[in-house]
């Protein structure tokens, strides 16, 4: 660990010196694909760059792509509008509300439902709150009624993309013998690591949930333990979901839940015994199995693979290979998960 560290710690001070910044490289075409650096006769690789910064490099690549890809639309946009004779002496903003948006209010209800839906305090609700929330739900709705609007006209007038779309990397992830569920046979498979002190694993739980009742049978998701060290509990919350699990996989999800809804003050060892007697466990069974850590040795076997297969925190997914860092809202791993359904 200390070889570890001090080799991190001179990386940041070569990285971050100012004094590197005023090195004189030289700048020049690789000789061959897949070279990015020569160091006297020593060449450095693409992969030697990528490896363990993977999903770094993707993420900037993808704002790039997004950059561009919403400069394109905008342009189509533009160009749409100005096709339409009925543009003529109008400004593209005049355009856009004659034509495009001109169904678009904003109700009574409209405010009352995301005052609801944000939780917003009603004390604080004044005449001018009401009005920002208003200019907010109206530019919502003239972004949906443009996106309709050019689902309209792409529908006669196909569009063609020269940009390329980044990948996700992939990784060859082992799914081990972790508690899962959905499809047996799924064609898509979310492995995911978590901890069950990580607040951020708590949501993405939730969104587990959404996506296995969406899919049903066609994705399976399998848990794996990845307790932080600077959860204290998460190590011994992770033997209490094995635990379970070894009295039925029907278990093991009950329990995951109550995790995951206590954080504060419920992954202690009594408050776990607790809980699996209220979910319906055999408490000896339970209690022997927790207090020998029975399955420490699977949990840090979980670990292991998710080092190797670069987890840097939790919580953190592969689907079908490809990762995704975060507690990402559903949509993201919908985007991912149509994609591969549609791929023979």
């Amino acid at each position: 660990m200390k070889v570890l560290i001090g080799l991190s710690l001179l990386i940041c001070i070569v990285s971050c010196s100012e004094s590197i910044g005023k090195a004189k490289f030289i700048y020049k075409n690789a000789p061959s694909n897949g070279q990015v650096a020569k160091i006297g006769n020593q060449v450095l690789s693409e992969n030697e760059l990528r490896d363990g910064i993977e999903d770094e490099i993707y993420e900037a690549e993808k704002k790039l792509f997004d950059v561009k890809l919403n400069k394109i639309k905008s342009l189509m946009l533009k160009k749409f509008m100005e096709s339409d004779p009925r543009s003529k002496g109008l400004s593209n903003d005049e355009y856009l509300e004659k034509f495009i948006a001109k169904n678009v209010k904003v109700t009574n209800d409209d405010i009352e439902k995301l005052i609801k839906e944000r939780n917003f305090p009603r004390e604080e609700v004044n005449d001018m709150v009401k009005e920002k929330i208003r200019e907010y739900i109206t530019n919502e709705k003239k972004k949906l009624s443009v996106d309709r609007w050019m689902s309209e006209q792409m529908a006669k007038s196909s569009v063609e993309i020269y940009i390329s779309k980044p990948q996700r990397p992939v990784f060859d992830v082992n799914a081990g013998n972790g508690p899962s569920m959905g499809g047996k046979d799924a064609k898509i498979t979310i492995v995911e690591f978590s901890d069950f002190q990580c607040p951020y694993c708590s949501q993405a739980a939730k969104t587990m949930k959404i996506l296995k009742d969406k899919y049903k049978d066609k994705v399976k998701i399998v848990f794996r333990n990845y307790p932080l060290p600077f959860h204290n509990q998460a190590e011994g919350a992770a033997v209490a979901g094995l635990c379970a699990q070894e009295q039925s996989p029907e278990s093991f999800w009950k329990m995951h839940d109550y995790m995951f809804d206590n954080q504060q003050g419920g992954l202690d060892p009594a408050s776990l015994k607790q809980a699996a007697r209220k979910i319906g466990l055999k408490g000896d069974q339970f209690d022997q199995c927790l207090d020998t850590n029975k399955y420490l040795a699977q949990v840090r076997a979980d670990m292991e693979e998710g080092k190797r297969v670069k987890v840097k925190s939790t919580p953190t997914f592969f689907v079908n290979g490809q990762l995704l860092g975060g507690a990402f809202p559903p949509e993201v791993f919908e985007e991912v998960i149509d994609d591969l359904l549609t791929q023979k």
